[in-house]
C-alpha cells in the first residue's frame, strides 16, 4: 500500500520512530513552540524527546554515535512536524520548508556535523516530498538543554 498523503507518511514516520504522535508536546519556558507571521511558521528549537525521555544525551562522537545522532535528529524533525500539524490541522497546509537549523553536541575532533543533519532532511524528503527541500546550517556546539545530543529548528512557508 501506497501512503499518499503526507499524513500518512507523517504518522508512518512517527510510528517507525516509537513516537506518539497523538501526545502532547511538553515545552518550558516563557515561550511558544510554534508562531505564524504572514505565510511563515516559525518552530521552536526540538529535542529528541518522546514525553519526557529525552532519547538521545551527550557528545556526538564521543557517547553518541553517527547514526544514533541521525536517529535523533529525525525524532527532533517528528516533533516538529507534530508541532506543525497541530497548527495546520494538516501537513498538507506546508507550501515548502524554507530552513532547518541542526544543532549537534559534538565531540571536540568530530566533524560530521552534515551527515547527522541529513537524518532530519532525508525524513522531511520523504514525509513532505519536494515542499520538504530546505536550505540548512548544521552547527556544532559545546552543550544542548537537558544534555541533549541534537536539537533543530525550522522554518515553513504555508
Amino acid at each position: 500500500m501506497t501512503l499518499t498523503s503526507a499524513d500518512e507518511r507523517f504518522k508512518a514516520q512517527a510510528q517507525a520512530l516509537g513516537f506518539d504522535w497523538h501526545a502532547d508536546i511538553k515545552i518550558g519556558g516563557n515561550y511558544t513552540p510554534v508562531i505564524s507571521h504572514g505565510h511563515e511558521i516559525y518552530v521552536s528549537g526540538q529535542i529528541p524527546r518522546m514525553g519526557d525521555q529525552v532519547m538521545a544525551i551527550g557528545c556526538v562522537g564521543h557517547d553518541i554515535s553517527l547514526s544514533q545522532a541521525q536517529w535523533a535528529a529525525q525524532i527532533c524533525v517528528i516533533r516538529a512536524l507534530a508541532l506543525l500539524r497541530k497548527q495546520l490541522g494538516s501537513l498538507a497546509h506546508i507550501q515548502q520548508i524554507l530552513r532547518i537549523t541542526v544543532y549537534v553536541r559534538s565531540a571536540p575532533d568530530f566533524t560530521q556535523h552534515s551527515e547527522v543533519a541529513d537524518g532530519a532532511s532525508d525524513l522531511l524528503c520523504q514525509i513532505l516530498g519536494e515542499a520538504g527541500r530546505h536550505t540548512r546550517t548544521s552547527v556544532g556546539v559545546a552543550q544542548l538543554p537537558k544534555g541533549a545530543a541534537v536539537e533543530l529548528d525550522l522554518i515553513a512557508a504555508v
